[in-house]
């Protein structure tokens, strides 16, 4: 079997691939990418045991069809060293050597039995199923990582929660500090249910989707969940458990409000977050109608920072404090140019959103406070 097939492509989409592999592996063939051919499509499978990622790759020139298994530290250490050219397999099935030739030299691996990789379980016709936008899944999987725990006591923590509702799609992660809700309007199910997504493809999910793919669609049972897209799926297991009741824990009747640029406030912490202390990273934030003030200090060393910056806010003078990287992580991962304080008084979570929402999307994200000394 010979097929032809560009350098750089097929790099791409290795390099995608390998995020879902584990340095060690009980099986020795899960450290293989699996290579398919059939007709001018080449399909590569890489694989943990849980997690299956694959991506089509189009060929240039094929001869046959065919499979094999071939190491992937063998395909990933050469081809991110050639520049971008084609490059001809010349593959014997049955003793599953394999030549590879490039524009100037070429080099000779023994591959694997395919027949021995493992096969992608198939999700049960009786699955749920949902369709939703790649970049809209993309934008609140990227959002919702940051927050997700490290539980041993409550695992159904470690994933983002995926909960399809008679009104909406809601994804959600929490690690008891943190919160972060996106709810699709625009996708909802008459019989509600839904799914944890593990932390692992969930970071794959974030790599391997575009923006420009189109369409996912999402298959899921009480154990797997798939996601199908362009050229592409990604198989994996789920955390069983139920996940907590997200909407109980999100604070009502917030009163005091501020609005504020993102970019401005997170620049701000940035440099006021080196004069915390370091065990607290405790940053204070002073808000008045008019004027938002971010200070922090560390008594152990004498140092402190204090700046002020203008604000929109309605309601009573207050004074609260957030740790730091917490402030700046949920800054980070909004998507807006201004956003929107909801708050109570200083012993309640502060709720953080865009201040303008666009389309069918909502996002909220929450933040517990840290006690002050007065």
């Amino acid at each position: 079997m010979n097929f032809t097939v560009s350098s750089s492509t097929l790099n791409s989409r290795l390099q995608t691939l390998s995020k879902v592999l584990n340095p060690k592996n009980s099986l020795p063939i899960l450290e293989c990418f699996l290579f398919e051919v059939k007709g001018n499509t080449l399909t590569l499978t890489a694989s943990d045991g849980e997690n299956v990622a694959k991506a089509q790759v189009l060929l240039e020139d094929t001869d046959a069809d065919g499979s094999f298994a071939v190491r992937s530290s063998d395909m990933l250490d050469t081809l991110k060293e050639l520049p971008e050219q084609p490059i001809i397999f010349k593959v014997n099935l049955s003793s599953n050597t394999i030549d590879v030739r490039y524009q100037n030299g070429e080099y000779h691996i023994v591959g694997e039995d395919a027949n021995v990789y493992p096969q992608t379980p198939v999700i049960e016709d009786e699955s749920s199923v949902f369709t939703i936008d790649a970049g809209v899944l993309l934008n609140a999987v990227s959002r919702s990582i940051f927050a997700i725990a490290n539980e041993e006591i409550h695992p159904a923590m470690n994933g983002i929660c995926f909960d399809l509702t008679n009104d909406h799609l809601a994804i959600v992660s929490c690690d008891g500090h943190k919160l972060v809700r996106s709810r699709e309007h625009d996708i909802k199910s008459e019989v509600p249910s839904s799914f944890i997504l593990p932390r692992k493809p969930a970071g794959v999910l974030k790599t391997i989707l575009d923006k420009g793919i189109g369409d996912v669609v999402v298959k899921f049972t009480q154990q797997a969940a798939q996601f199908n897209f362009e050229n592409g799926s990604l198989y994996c297991r789920l955390i069983e458990g139920k996940f907590p009741n997200y909407n109980a824990v999100v604070s009502q009747n917030n009163p005091n409000k501020m609005i504020i640029d993102r970019k401005s406030m997170l620049s701000s912490i940035r440099r006021v977050l080196p004069f915390a202390s370091e065990s607290s990273e405790l940053v204070r934030l002073h808000i008045e109608s008019g004027k938002l003030e971010i200070s922090s200090e560390d008594l152990d060393f004498a140092k402190s920072a204090k700046e002020s910056l203008y604000c929109e806010y309605e309601g009573n003078p207050m004074n609260i404090g957030f740790r730091g990287t917490g402030l700046m992580e949920v800054l980070s991962n909004l998507e807006c140019e201004s956003v929107q304080f909801d708050l109570a008084d200083p012993s309640r979570p502060g709720l953080m959103h865009p201040s303008e929402e666009s389309g069918n999307e909502d996002v909220l994200m929450m933040l517990m406070p840290m006690l002050l000394s007065e």
